[in-house]
């Protein structure tokens, strides 16, 4: 993303001053929140947004023992070491090419998973996103496979609720027994991959639009997540392409097993008035919330009306900020 204001990496720098969470062990969204703002032209409100966003961060944890190429195994999924995880990536995205770190990192945390011009702070945010993703990696429990199922949009029907749905997230992640096979084949070609993603952004961005009554929170993140994935991929060699694939479906169907209510509710009547995208983008970025500005953001990129739909669902549903 070329912005020239240079408002980003002025937003990057300031969240930086701040540790990866808030009230206990909530994820600091600020970094996506402002790089949604700045792609869809909403730049002159980011420094307002991390006024309103930046005092709900906790600092960062003191640094404990330092993570090396040798230790790491035993510092992985430990959150009281996340500083330390952050400064050993610092320090790795310092002396490397940060594509070449992150192509090595991505298989090793890719089974923990629930780019642009490159400049100092954008690296760096990198090192911290790293850093927070090794510190509270933690993989889904052993699933079983439930059957094939012939596209995203019906194999995220047929995900099975956890049982309860009560708890927070790690509870509910710990109860998954089983998931449907989607893709069917076993092994897809790169190409073939990044189509599945697409599929499964779309439909799981759709999806929202009749189950967000739910949690409109947490299910935000069954879409936003395989996006994430999905616009990470041309950093990442072709043969990470499928794995990245099964991890993002694992983590859009653990989300929706958690969280999705058994009964959909009717498509808002208003979903067949679709709204310019700027105009859409601009009343999540009035309303503020984290979240809702990065749904919104995945909704663009699907771009049709149902998608749109979802993302005015979210707006409508989530607490505003201002």
């Amino acid at each position: 993303m070329d912005d020239t204001t240079g408002t980003l990496d002025e937003a990057l720098e300031r969240i930086h001053l701040s540790g990866p969470e808030r009230d206990g062990w909530l994820s600091n969204h600020a970094p996506m929140a402002v790089e949604a703002l700045v792609r869809h032209g909403q730049a002159s409100a980011v420094h307002r947004w991390l006024d309103r966003y930046g005092p709900k961060l906790e600092e960062m944890p003191d640094a404990g023992s330092p993570v090396t190429a040798r230790n790491w195994h035993e510092a992985l999924g430990d959150p009281r070491r996340v500083a330390d995880w952050t400064a050993y990536f610092e320090r790795e995205a310092a002396e490397r090419p940060w594509r070449e770190v992150l192509v090595e990192w991505w298989p090793r945390l890719l089974p923990g998973i629930a780019a642009g011009e490159e400049s100092a702070p954008r690296v760096r945010e990198l090192a911290h996103a790293l850093g927070y993703w090794a510190a509270r990696h933690q993989p889904l429990p052993e699933l079983r496979p439930l059957g094939p199922a012939p596209s995203a949009a019906a194999a995220l029907d047929r995900v099975p609720p956890a049982p309860g749905q009560s708890g927070g997230i790690r509870e509910r992640f710990a109860r998954l027994t089983g998931f449907p096979v989607w893709p069917a084949q076993e092994n897809v070609s790169a190409e073939a991959a990044r189509g599945a993603l697409r599929e499964l952004v779309r439909a799981s961005t759709h999806r929202y639009a009749t189950h967000a009554h739910g949690e409109p929170i947490m299910l935000v993140h069954a879409a936003t997540a395989p996006n994430a994935v999905l616009r990470t991929l041309p950093a990442l060699p072709d043969e990470l392409w499928a794995p990245s694939l099964r991890a993002a479906w694992a983590a859009s169907a653990a989300v929706t097993a958690a969280y999705a209510p058994r009964a959909a509710a009717p498509v808002p009547a208003s979903a067949s008035d679709t709204p310019a995208a700027g105009e859409l983008f601009a009343r999540a970025a009035a309303h503020g919330d984290d979240h809702t500005i990065k749904f919104a953001d995945t909704a663009l990129d699907v771009g049709d009306a149902l998608a749109f739909a979802a993302a005015r669902r979210a707006i409508e549903l989530n607490p505003p900020v201002f």
